[in-house]
């Protein structure tokens, strides 16, 4: 693609006043719903002491302390049958019962096109902490077992159901996890003997025009936890407006995108999705709904916008703010080097993009498109027949073939070191390094800025452009024109689909490289080379994307927030990618672990002191403390993280308060989700 601008007319609706709940949240556990139901009981939090009340190890299927079978379908009763006991979907796939062979087939050629796999109660979209022990695949061999997977799931519908799980897994000593879609890249989604709490049909949405608190008067939305990216951009089409959401179609827009921090096109335009949160309502562990916002529940309220996910309880809705319609312009650098390097299919196979094409020259009815470097955004064209005036110029050009592998990195170098003037007008920069095999290789950049019309674009870009030339690469200048259906758009007639995804084993390692790095040349020349040798040598994919989500662009209330600190300074969120084979050992997977750390462990020497995106980080992530929340965040994390939580009943990998218990696998498979939950003993 090599220019998307998108026009939009400014303009928000009338006035209405937010109503402070949702109607799903208006229906909450009472006494009169606990009875002599002792399971349902709310927490005492003055009674509870941190490490001493809980038992060693979690409830496990067989234990002597493992829910009846008869108290399990007592609960089913008091959920109204919101209490689900799935298979994994992938049994179809093995001998036995569930054996379907048409279904196999389908769910591995074809769901992954659709919203399956995200509307699936047990599934998440990475596969390895789960234990691999039911993956669909065709001629599967062996025995499809649960494996990580939770024994129950509570389809939540209200606040009640919410409070009902939570309250009886505290109280009865369950394992207890949240799940909204499933893209959880660590295992924080799943967890073998657990009750799991699916928030994905909590899709409530409101648009408050005027909104007012103490630090903040404008435009906002209440979002519900189970509102996913797509769901939002077509509200913000209905409403006229701009919500910073994630980038990622189906990528929940306030559950744990939003509690690590949250990135996207817009981040160096308005900062993170935590820095978005006005009010958030939660279910806390204790069982007990809650709002917290900068007058009420403030310490929470601090945790909760970036303190990071499944630890403080569970999320119900989220207040946004709310930005006027902005227009955004999508810039392209691409080139190759070696043998068999290809240019990436164009969604449009039967066309040559080479020129602009006007759209009304084509019926797009039903169309489903979809941009690559614009990645999850699938558009579908309803009805539109002619009058369209927008155009797509260029996309599909193929990238500049290189000679020099030399000149390659000298090009991706160049791209990178001026990241932080796009940075600096507002703008975001989504690139890739690919190894190809035989000193192959491919480099894909996109540089998104937002709000600037196509002069200040071209007297913003064109240095770069210029440089790559002089460098030896051959780059033009894209012509700029408007193309008006990007879901920034308020008011645009297009709609999202929420396309589809399907699980692959994607490992993520990734670091926030600080603004000093890029200042010096010395040092920028060091940390390149680090990113050049981990994919040259190693072989790995760097997947880069800069912003700068500073302090001044947070505002008020973003700049005070649990996010961490090394966000502030960053200007490149790098991560090294690869896709975990899914038989391996325990002893592999560590060699595996072992080779890519050392790429890593270069790249923290080079950046004392910053950090990591937990979202997109490894489970494994060494001095996850500080690498994750900050140094100085941690300690007041940890403090309000077990006055409301004193049991622990929340635990996720790599969360606040988590190196207290550890899960105990059969096979010493590390960081994998597949076996009891336990406490650790020096905790």
């Amino acid at each position: 693609m090599h220019a998307l601008v998108v026009a939009v007319i400014a303009g928000l609706a009338g006035a209405v006043q937010a109503s402070s709940l949702f109607p799903f949240e208006t229906v909450q556990l009472g006494q009169a719903d606990i009875g002599n139901y002792s399971a349902l009981n709310f927490g005492d939090l003055h009674a509870a002491q941190p490490n001493n009340d809980t038992p060693s190890c979690r409830a496990w299927p067989g234990s002597q302390d493992w829910p009846s079978d008869a108290e399990w379908k007592q609960l089913n009763i008091t959920l109204g049958g919101a209490l689900l006991r799935p298979v994994p979907v992938g049994s179809v796939c093995y001998q036995g019962e569930a054996y379907n062979a048409g279904t196999c087939r389908y769910l591995v050629q074809q769901a992954g096109r659709t919203h399956f796999w995200i509307d699936d109660p047990l599934s998440v979209l990475t596969q390895w902490p789960q234990g691999n022990t039911c993956p669909a695949v065709l001629n599967a061999k062996g025995n499809c077992t649960r494996g990580g997977s939770p024994e129950y799931v509570v389809n939540a519908a209200s606040v009640k159901d919410v409070q009902v799980a939570v309250n009886f897994a505290r109280n009865k000593n369950v394992r207890l996890v949240i799940k909204n879609t499933g893209h959880d890249f660590g295992g924080r989604s799943t967890g073998a003997g657990s009750l799991s709490i699916w928030v994905h049909n909590l899709k409530s949405f409101e648009f408050v025009p005027e909104y007012a608190s103490d630090v903040y008067t404008g435009p906002a939305v209440r979002v519900g936890a189970g509102v996913e990216s797509w769901e939002l951009f077509n509200h913000m089409a209905d409403h006229n407006i701009t919500v910073v959401s994630p980038g990622g179609s189906t990528v929940g827009a306030v559950g744990g995108w939003l509690a690590s921090g949250g990135h996207g096109i817009l981040t160096s335009k308005y900062g993170l999705g935590a820095d978005q949160a006005l009010a958030l309502n939660i279910v806390t562990p204790d069982g007990r709904f809650l709002t917290a916002d900068s007058t009420t529940n403030q310490d929470l309220f601090w945790a909760l916008r970036g303190g990071g996910p499944s630890t403080y309880g569970v999320v119900t809705s989220v207040v946004l703010k709310a930005h006027a319609p902005i227009s955004v312009t999508s810039m392209p650098v691409t080139f190759s080097v070696g043998q068999g390097t290809s240019q990436p299919a164009s969604p449009f196979p039967d066309f040559n993009f080479t020129s602009p094409l006007n759209f009304t020259d084509f019926n797009f009815t039903g169309f489903n498109f979809t941009f690559p470097n614009i990645t999850g955004f699938n558009f579908t064209f309803p009805n539109i027949t002619g009058g369209f005036n927008g155009s797509l110029p260029g996309f599909g050009s193929p990238p500049a073939a290189l000679s020099s592998v030399e000149t390659f990195w000298k090009g991706v170098s160049i791209t990178y070191r001026f990241n932080p003037r796009v940075i600096d007008a507002g703008g975001y920069c989504y690139s890739y390094i690919y190894s190809l095999g035989n000193n192959s290789f491919s480099f894909t950049s996109s540089a998104s800025i937002p709000g600037l019309d196509n002069s200040a674009v071209t007297a913003l870009m064109q240095p770069l452009y210029d440089e790559l030339n002089a460098a030896g690469i051959k780059a033009t200048m894209p012509t700029l024109s408007t193309f008006s259906s990007f879901p920034y758009a308020g008011g645009s007639p297009f709609r999202q689909t929420g396309g589809g995804d399907s699980p692959v084993n994607t490992r993520y390692r990734s670091r926030l490289f600080p603004r000093a790095n890029w200042a010096d040349d010395g040092l920028f020349a060091r940390t390149f080379a680090a990113i050049r040798r981990a994919v040259d040598v190693g072989g790995y994919t760097f997947h880069g994307i800069a912003y700068g989500p500073t302090l001044a662009v947070a505002g008020s209330p973003g700049a005070d927030s649990a996010v961490n600190p090394a966000w502030r300074s960053a200007v490149l969120h790098g991560s090294l990618m690869q896709v975990q084979p899914v038989a391996l050992t325990a002893a592999q997977a560590r060699a595996f672990d072992a080779d890519v750390e050392a790429y890593v462990d270069v790249w923290r020497a080079l950046t004392p002191g910053s950090g990591a995106y937990m979202a997109e980080g490894d489970p494994a992530e060494p001095n996850w403390q500080q690498s994750f929340y900050g140094a100085d965040n941690y300690p007041r994390l940890l403090d309000i993280k077990r006055r409301y939580d004193p049991w622990g009943i929340f635990w996720a990998r790599t969360t606040v308060g988590s190196e207290s218990w550890d899960v105990r696998t059969a096979d010493g498979y590390p960081n994998s989700q597949n076996g009891r939950l336990c406490r650790v003993s020096s905790a």
